[in-house]
C-alpha cells in the first residue's frame, strides 16, 4: 500500500497547525490593539519614538543586540524580573505595537532593557558603556563597541559629544578625544526611550 499521500497529509497538517497557533491566532487576538488614551493626561500609550531613536532601533537590531539582551518582563508569579528591578510591571502585547519588528530577545546574558531609559537616564553612561563596558563594570562580559566611536585629534575646544574618560582610562594618545558617529548617538537615544513606566487597562503600575 502507497503510504506517501498519508505522510504528505500528516506533514501538512502539522504546519497547518504550528501556523494556525504561532501566526494566526496571535493575529486574531492581538491584530486589532490600538494605543491607549489616558483620559487625564490625553497621552497616547505607547508613546511613538523620536526617529533618532527609531533609527537607533535599527542599529540595535543590526547589530544583533537582541541575543544578549531581552525586552520582555515577566509576572511576579513567572520570575523575578519586578523584584529585580527591572520594571514596575509586565509588559504585554500593547507594549509592542509601536515596534516592527518586535526585539523582545532571545536570551538573558545581559541584563533586560524594557526600562534601560529609566534605569539608567544618563546618556553619557550609556556612551562610555558601549565603548568599554569594563571600563564602567570591571565584571561585564560585553564586548566593547570602539566601532561606533571615533578617536581624533583635539582641534581647538574639545567636542561637547566628547566622552568625560580620561585618555589613560581610555587608552587613547593624549589630545586626542573619543567622538560618538550618528549610530552612536542614535543607539543610545533609542536606549534612553525605552521606558514602560505607563499604566495601561491590562497592565496598571501600582502606586
Amino acid at each position: 500500500m502507497n503510504k506517501l499521500p498519508l505522510l504528505f497529509f500528516g506533514i501538512f497538517l502539522t504546519f497547518l497547525s504550528a501556523w494556525l497557533g504561532l501566526v494566526a491566532a496571535p493575529i486574531v487576538q492581538f491584530g486589532r490593539l490600538a494605543p491607549h488614551v489616558d483620559e487625564e493626561s490625553g497621552y497616547s500609550l505607547p508613546p511613538a519614538r523620536s526617529g533618532l531613536a527609531e533609527e537607533g532601533r535599527r542599529v540595535y537590531a543590526s547589530m544583533g543586540c537582541i541575543y544578549c539582551h531581552s525586552q520582555q518582563i515577566r509576572p511576579e508569579h513567572a520570575g523575578a524580573d519586578i523584584a529585580r528591578g527591572w520594571g514596575a510591571r509586565r509588559t504585554v502585547p500593547r507594549d509592542y505595537i509601536n515596534d516592527k519588528p518586535h526585539l523582545l530577545g532571545t536570551m538573558r546574558t545581559g541584563p533586560d532593557l524594557t526600562n534601560a531609559g529609566i534605569r539608567l537616564s544618563n546618556a553619557m553612561w550609556h556612551h562610555k558603556h558601549l565603548y568599554n563596558p569594563q571600563l564602567m563594570d570591571k565584571n561585564s562580559i560585553m564586548p566593547p563597541h570602539k566601532f561606533l566611536y571615533q578617536v581624533r585629534p583635539i582641534k581647538g575646544q574639545p567636542s561637547p559629544k566628547a566622552l568625560d574618560f580620561t585618555a589613560k582610562e581610555a587608552g587613547i594618545p593624549e589630545g586626542h578625544e573619543i567622538v560618538p558617529t550618528r549610530k552612536a548617538e542614535a543607539l543610545v537615544e533609542y536606549l534612553l526611550s525605552l521606558k514602560a513606566n505607563y499604566s495601561l487597562p491590562e497592565a496598571p503600575v501600582e502606586d
